[in-house]
């Protein structure tokens, strides 16, 4: 076989092995010639030229991207890759990688013996796509928890993947994350992935002690190996519910009180941090989307604002979100989208620095909600609302105050662009700074203005 084979024979077998992973997410460099660094997105045409950067982001951020996930481009053929890499390098967008699991293979099967592989070659399609890389240090070698060494086995990726590192092992796991951090052009490194491991049972309390622990000596090695290296945590998912004890609720419902004091440990116990994430979904717990499935997504915009206060000038990061109750619920694709676009504008008004899509790849047939058509590489309507978003809202456009004239059309506007969504299953003309627009049922329609 030519080496191009084999590299892409190699690929195929380690998405076979961790696509088990994907379904594990609520919702799965060479040394001596390291990767250069990516260069960063020039800021839109369509930021004012006094825009001001969302706290602690420099300037040209996009604020949007993705998590590569247990298949991605890179795991078809070089073709496929090539195809969607210039797709993707229209638009620069963040592109995220856990270093276990999500389409990595074990990196420290045995204590001090690295293997990169799947790691070099998702930085390979970052680079090849022009994205702004981005790590997850998540998650641990199989002997860190209480397995063997070596590979890890088909049913420990099944069963074992979301196990948190044994306590003794917290300065090996910390080691590791250090040696991650040979991948001199990732600047932004999330420590762990919604403290799995660490949280078994919500209905109480989370070990956050314990995974401050890890945090505190992951964020001390990587910045010990990488002073420039920027590190946050807790990746903590912001459960909601009906009604409860809390002080962060809405007409969407009620944040979880084990959240808010996990974060608050976090927050107050931390070595340091250089931004804080979360993820979370619209849908309470028991599937409900209070009081509908668009009013739900004020939860994103309530979740950034309690954080933005409580962290000061710290950036505020949604690792993940999610919009459809996972209880088998489907909707139509224009209904998805437009509840997406509606969400994706609750970030953009709520000052969240950065937002990174959770992309549900895969090989073949039907992938509702992928960025890219699996077997072509096409870009789908989802991959373009991302790319739309990060060319015209990047971090650090202020939003204009712009009214619908009917209430069921939400509008998002800045100086150059703005983007309407109708939010209801008919027909509806209304007029939006003093031009009138005709939209479909659930339709997103951008404008210039």
């Amino acid at each position: 076989m030519t080496s191009s084979t084999v590299r892409l024979a190699l690929r195929a077998a380690a998405a076979l092995a961790v696509a088990l992973a994907l379904a594990g997410c609520s919702g799965a460099g060479r040394q001596e010639t390291p990767a250069q660094p990516a260069q960063p997105p020039r800021a839109s045409s369509a930021a004012p030229a006094n825009a001001q950067a969302a706290p602690g982001i420099e300037p040209g951020w996009p604020r949007w991207g993705f998590t590569h996930t247990g298949i991605s481009a890179n795991n078809v053929t070089q073709r496929f890759e090539d195809d969607v890499a210039g797709r993707l390098s229209r638009t620069p967008l963040l592109q995220n990688q856990h270093i276990m699991g999500f389409g990595a293979l074990n990196p420290e099967p045995y204590p001090g013996q690295y293997h990169w592989d799947d790691l070099d070659s998702r930085m390979d399609l970052m680079k090849h796509s022009g994205g702004i890389p981005v790590i997850t240090l998540c998650c641990a070698p199989d002997w860190m928890k209480g397995g063997p060494q070596g590979p890890t086995e088909e049913s420990a990726w099944r069963d074992h993947l979301e196990d948190a590192p044994y306590p003794e092992h917290f300065d090996d796991f910390a080691r590791l994350a250090a040696a991650a951090a040979r991948y001199t052009d990732v600047k932004y490194f999330m420590v762990w992935n919604e403290l799995k491991g660490f949280w078994k049972n919500h209905a109480e309390p989370a070990d956050v002690k314990g995974y401050t622990e890890l945090y505190n000596k992951v964020y001390e090695a990587v910045k010990k190996a990488r002073p420039d290296a920027r590190i946050g945590g807790p990746y903590l998912g912001f459960d909601s519910n009906r009604s409860g004890d809390s002080e962060l609720r809405g007409d969407w419902g009620v944040i979880n009180q084990h959240v808010l004091d996990a974060f608050d440990y976090w927050f107050e116990h931390k070595k340091g941090a250089d931004f804080v994430v979360v993820d979370g979904a619209s849908p309470t717990d028991a599937h409900e989307l209070l009081p509908d499935a668009f009013g739900a997504l004020a939860k994103f915009g309530a979740v950034t604002k309690w954080l933005r206060d409580k962290v000061g000038d710290l950036p505020v990061w949604w690792s993940e979100w999610y919009i459809v109750p996972e209880d088998g619920t489907t909707w139509a694709e224009p209904k998805r989208l437009a509840v997406q676009a509606a969400s994706m504008m609750e970030f953009v008004r709520s000052q969240a620095a950065t937002v990174l899509y959770w992309n549900p790849q895969a090989k073949e047939g039907a992938c509702r909600g992928c960025l890219w058509e699996p077997r072509t590489g096409a870009q789908t309507p989802t991959g373009k609302l991302l790319s739309d978003f990060a060319r015209w809202f990047p971090s650090g456009t202020p939003p204009d105050e712009l009214t619908s004239s009917k209430p069921e059309v939400r509008v998002l506007a800045q100086p150059e662009r703005m983007v309407l969504v109708n939010t209801t299953d008919r027909a509806v003309t209304t007029t939006v700074d003093g031009r009138e627009f005709a939209l479909k049922p659930y339709e997103v329609k951008w404008s210039g203005r």
